[in-house]
C-alpha cells in the first residue's frame, strides 16, 4: 500500500512540474486556457463546435481533442472551422496528462493565440486529479444525466471553476431538477460559475460566448 502511494505521488509530482511549465508558457503569451471535462455524451464536442463556428473570426483558438481510440472529435472540430486542432489519442488511458499535452504543443502554432482549449477524455473521475496547465477546468453535464452528478463525483466539481448544464431543451423529457443540481454543485463548490444552455437550439449560447470573450480580454489585459 505504501509503495502505491509513493508511486502516485511521484507520478503526480512529475505531472505538476510539466503542467507548471505549460502554464508559464501560456501565461507568458497571455493565452486563456480551459480544460473541458465531462462524462461521455454530455456534449463537450458539440459545445466546442458551436464555439468555433461563432468565435473563429473574432479570436484565434487552438484546441487539443483527447480521445481513447479515435480522432473523430478532432475531425468534427476541424469541420466546424478550427484551424489549430490537434488530436490526442491516449490508446486506452482514461484521462489526459501534462506529458501528453506537452508533446502535442509544438505542433500547434501558439503565435498570436487568444484561447487554448483542451477537450479531455470523457470521464468524471481520473481527469480531476491531473493539472494540464489550464487556467481552469470547465465541467459539463447534461439534463439526460442525474441531478445528483455533483454528489457522485465531488472531486471533479470541487476542482472545476465552471459548470455547464447542456441539453436544457430536453428538460421536459427527463427526470432532472435544475434547482437540485445547482444546489448539489454549489454544496461541493460554492464558487462555481454556472451556465445553462442547449447546443441543439442555441438557447444560452450567447451568454457562454460573451463569457469566453470577457475571459480572453481579461487575460490580454493582465500584467
Amino acid at each position: 500500500m505504501s509503495t502505491t502511494i509513493k508511486l502516485e505521488k511521484k507520478v503526480l509530482s512529475e505531472n505538476d512540474k510539466l503542467a507548471a511549465e505549460i502554464r508559464e508558457s501560456l501565461q507568458k503569451n497571455k493565452i486563456a486556457a480551459l480544460n473541458f471535462v465531462s462524462s461521455p455524451g454530455s456534449g463537450k464536442t458539440s459545445l466546442l463546435e458551436k464555439t468555433l463556428q461563432t468565435l473563429r473570426n473574432q479570436m484565434k483558438i487552438a484546441m487539443v481533442a483527447g480521445d481513447v481510440q479515435t480522432e473523430n472529435d478532432a475531425n468534427r472540430l476541424i469541420a466546424a472551422g478550427g484551424e489549430r486542432i490537434k488530436p490526442l489519442v491516449t490508446g486506452g488511458s482514461c484521462h489526459l496528462d501534462a506529458k501528453m499535452v506537452s508533446k502535442v504543443l509544438p505542433d500547434i502554432d501558439m503565435n498570436d493565440l487568444d484561447l487554448f482549449i483542451i477537450e479531455n477524455v470523457g470521464n468524471l473521475v481520473c481527469p480531476s486529479g491531473y493539472d494540464l496547465g489550464e487556467d481552469m477546468k470547465v465541467v459539463l453535464i447534461s439534463v439526460t444525466e442525474g441531478d445528483d452528478k455533483p454528489l457522485k463525483y465531488p472531486g471533479m466539481f470541487r476542482r472545476s471553476s465552471v459548470m455547464v448544464i447542456n441539453k436544457i431543451d430536453m428538460l421536459a423529457l427527463c427526470d432532472f431538477d435544475m434547482d437540485t443540481v445547482k444546489k448539489n454543485a454549489l454544496q461541493i463548490n460554492g464558487d462555481l460559475k454556472i451556465f445553462e444552455l442547449s447546443c441543439r437550439t442555441g438557447e444560452g449560447l450567447d451568454t457562454w460566448f460573451a463569457w469566453l470573450k470577457s475571459l480572453v480580454a481579461e487575460k490580454k489585459a493582465s500584467a
